[in-house]
């Protein structure tokens, strides 16, 4: 009888631990199915957002070239997904700026019985150049429809700019010594404003080592037309505006006013991708 008892008390036991396992092993096999569907419907939805339009990616990095009104100027950006609609951006931005009255002057000269053809700007004291980091959005207006549509795009913000003057040369005929010099404008102002002793602009590296640095900040506004074939490609053009105010003047021509105030506009093409 007691064994009797023993073996149902043990079959009762082995059933209730075998139904155990097949309960943690069905619950374990549902939370499977339940995260798969959910990765299959999160990337359905993805496909479907897309082929709507919208732009679906985590991060994109691109590189640009900037044609402005005053010169022109080159940027890397990088972007992190953040909304459907929504994008945060971090850039940096490198270019030069020129004044709008700015004219090249040709000169002929000899040199050890050759004529030597030349150039330079007559009256420009320094070479402006800036390095601008900035923050902002990037706010989808309208999605491609299709994968060969255009992607519409506002894009805004604003940061600070590093004004970075360096000392314009020129190359004279010294009627003192009767030699050729490479002169700036606080060296003999005299002479550099004298036509009748410039030869031409120095050397391209001539004054680098004594480039100034003033502080400013900027702010940015443009419309871009995402024209990619697909979603992972950025490829696009730019429409926009800049804005930057700096703590000084900027002496950039002699005979005009100094501003501390700077605005442009500019076309850009740009290009990266997206992941």
């Amino acid at each position: 009888m007691e064994v009797k008892k023993l073996f149902f008390i043990t079959f009762i036991l082995g059933s209730v631990v075998v139904s155990a396992q097949q309960k943690v092993k069905s619950t374990g096999a549902d939370t499977k199915q339940i995260k798969k569907n959910e990765r299959r419907e999160k990337i359905n939805q993805m496909i479907k957002q897309e082929e709507e339009g919208a732009l679906i990616f985590q991060k994109q990095g691109a590189f640009g070239f900037k044609f402005n009104t005053d010169n022109w100027s080159m940027f890397y950006e990088h972007g992190k997904y953040k909304t459907i609609t929504k994008t945060n951006l971090w850039w940096l931005e490198f270019g030069e700026r020129k004044h709008p009255k700015e004219e090249k002057v040709p000169t002929l000269s000899a040199s050890q019985g050759f004529l030597t053809i030349s150039s330079y700007i007559y009256g420009k004291q320094n070479n402006f150049y800036y390095l601008k980091a900035g923050l902002g959005q990037q706010v989808l207006i309208g999605g491609k429809g299709n994968k060969n549509g255009v992607a519409v795009s506002a894009i805004y913000g604003g940061g600070l700019s590093a004004g970075l003057l360096k000392p314009y040369y020129i190359e004279i005929q010294n009627p003192g010594t009767n030699k050729r010099e490479e002169i700036k404008y606080t060296d003999n102002p005299t002479l550099f404003l004298d036509p009748s002793v410039i030869i031409g602009k120095a050397g391209i590296g001539k004054g680098f080592n004594e480039i100034s640095f003033v502080p400013g900040a900027h702010a940015r506004a443009a419309l871009r037309f995402d024209y990619g074939r697909y979603n992972e490609v950025l490829s696009a053009m730019e429409v926009g505006v800049n804005a930057e105010y700096y703590s000084k003047s900027m002496p950039i021509l002699l005979l005009n006013p100094e501003k501390k105030f700077f605005f442009n506009a500019y076309i850009a093409l740009v290009f990266g991708k997206r992941k």
